[in-house]
């Protein structure tokens, strides 16, 4: 069976952006770190696991309404209104590099997937859910450790590329005494800032284990805490019951969409004429090269 390794790309450029010299620049001045950072993330991880089937997912919808309408809060600390529309806050030196990583893959046949109204995360998700035989997510998100099964792992990358970890079922259950179907449960309860989801007050990640341990479901942590003889402490009763509406959006919103309908994940030859051309105009070195004739 084919192995499909899928990228989250937002994810790839921004960790480029922060972690590669902002030194690196096109001739004409133009910054291209994330450009070039983004590259040598691919080919090497490419190089290492040699995926049959390679596919970049992307944000087409970064905040997308109806997670909003569930949760008001998601990703709220990001947004800056531009013109009287809300955009993500997006330093200018990597808004102007994200065109052309998008030409570069599209040089490298690689295929560029989006979906209206939904994040990279739901396209990861769907990719992997509809791919027949192994699948590897590259991405730093923990969200997605929800997608963890017999077939598809992880390639999680927020401590770079070259330290990255491949998280397994076996390493959910050691690491956060998890398994992964229960996972947006966890994830629910713990909360996560950088998502602007809250989660529940005074219940951190041991508590949240603890609780996904001995409870099959939310539903029945709320039942637990509702009911004065359960077994369940009084001050975890009283977390629990401060907001049960928001367990539930919460919940929707941190589930990845797995059924997306997407294009076939087929690559198209590497345009080797527009490779030299980008190579040449934007000073990426080898970074463009290399990936090219791991490709061919």
């Amino acid at each position: 069976m084919s192995t499909l390794m899928a990228f989250d790309t937002s994810y790839l450029y921004f960790r480029a952006f922060f972690g590669v010299p902002s030194t690196f620049r096109a001739p004409d001045g133009r910054p291209v770190n994330a450009v070039r950072g983004t590259l040598d993330f691919i080919g090497r991880l490419i190089g290492q696991y040699r995926p049959d089937l390679i596919a970049c997912a992307w944000d087409d919808d970064w905040r997308p309404g109806w997670r909003v309408e569930l949760v008001p809060t998601y990703k709220a600390h990001r947004v800056v209104e531009v013109e009287g529309t809300e955009q993500e806050s997006v330093d200018d030196d990597l808004s102007i590099q994200v065109p052309l990583i998008r030409a570069c893959l599209s040089a490298l046949g690689i295929p560029v997937v989006g979906v209206a109204d939904h994040e990279a995360d739901d396209v990861l998700a769907s990719m992997a859910r509809q791919h027949e035989g192994p699948g590897l997510v590259v991405t730093g998100d923990r969200d997605l450790f929800q997608l963890v099964d017999d077939d598809t792992s992880v390639v999680y990358v927020a401590r770079g590329v070259a330290k990255h970890e491949l998280v397994t079922p076996a390493v959910l259950a050691a690491k956060y005494r998890v398994a992964p179907e229960r996972y947006v449960d966890f994830a629910v309860l713990r909360g996560d800032p950088s998502d602007g989801l809250p989660g529940v007050k005074g219940i951190g990640e041991k508590s949240a284990a603890s609780l996904v341990g001995t409870y099959p479901s939310l539903e029945s942590m709320v039942e637990a805490a509702a009911t004065a003889s359960s077994g369940m402490s009084p001050s975890m009763r009283s977390k629990l019951l401060a907001d049960v509406d928001y367990l539930v959006r919460a919940r929707e919103v941190v589930t990845c969409v797995d059924s997306l309908g997407l294009p076939p994940l087929r690559r198209t030859p590497v345009d080797d004429d527009a490779v030299s051309v980008l190579t040449s105009e934007l000073g990426l070195g080898g970074s463009m090269t290399r990936l090219a004739q791991l490709l061919a």
